[in-house]
């Protein structure tokens, strides 16, 4: 896949360590990424989670074609690991490398609030394996302008894979 450094992204470090990234286009606009790459960051996030490295606190501000500004803040613990594991892997200096970063934290914060997603997971002692739709949809999906993914449009999606799922495990 080509990456996309169309829109590009400013990004400034402060004396206290955060780290700031100017983009200029709304998350609404970023772009699909690749499901392997999705996959690949999911392992990373829960590889530097387990070992504990936060990265520093991420703030974005993305700028709407109208001029509104969206303003994202990642200073929770697990967010900044998860970030700091994308910026080791991929970088976050560009479109494709943030949109996978906040494609992977849109995805968490959705299976936190989804309990009908619980059959597309697998808990095991090597950590949590995503069904390959979830990763296709998180991977397709756009991201609104909170940078969140909307429910119904995942379930729209992943809908019939639910009852195989969920029959196979009762």
């Amino acid at each position: 896949m080509n990456r996309n450094h169309a829109a590009p992204i400013e990004i400034n470090a402060a004396s206290d360590g955060s780290i700031a990234y100017l983009v200029t286009a709304a998350p609404s606009a970023l772009p699909a990424v690749r499901a392997r790459d999705l996959a690949a960051a999911w392992e990373a996030a829960r590889d530097a989670a387990l070992e504990e490295r936060p990265g520093p606190v991420r703030g974005f501000r993305f700028r709407h074609p109208d001029g509104r500004i969206t303003a994202l803040a990642l200073a929770d613990r697990d967010a900044r690991c998860w970030a700091g594991a994308i910026e080791r892997q991929v970088g976050l200096g560009d479109i494709y490398g943030l949109s996978l970063c906040l494609r992977l934290l849109a995805l968490v914060d959705l299976l936190a609030r989804a309990r009908w997603m619980a059959g597309l997971l697998a808990l095991g002692r090597e950590g949590a394996s995503l069904h390959p739709a979830l990763l296709r949809t998180a991977a397709n999906e756009p991201l609104g302008e909170m940078a969140r993914f909307d429910e119904a449009g995942f379930y729209q999606h992943l809908a019939p894979f639910i009852p195989a799922i969920q029959g196979a495990s009762s």
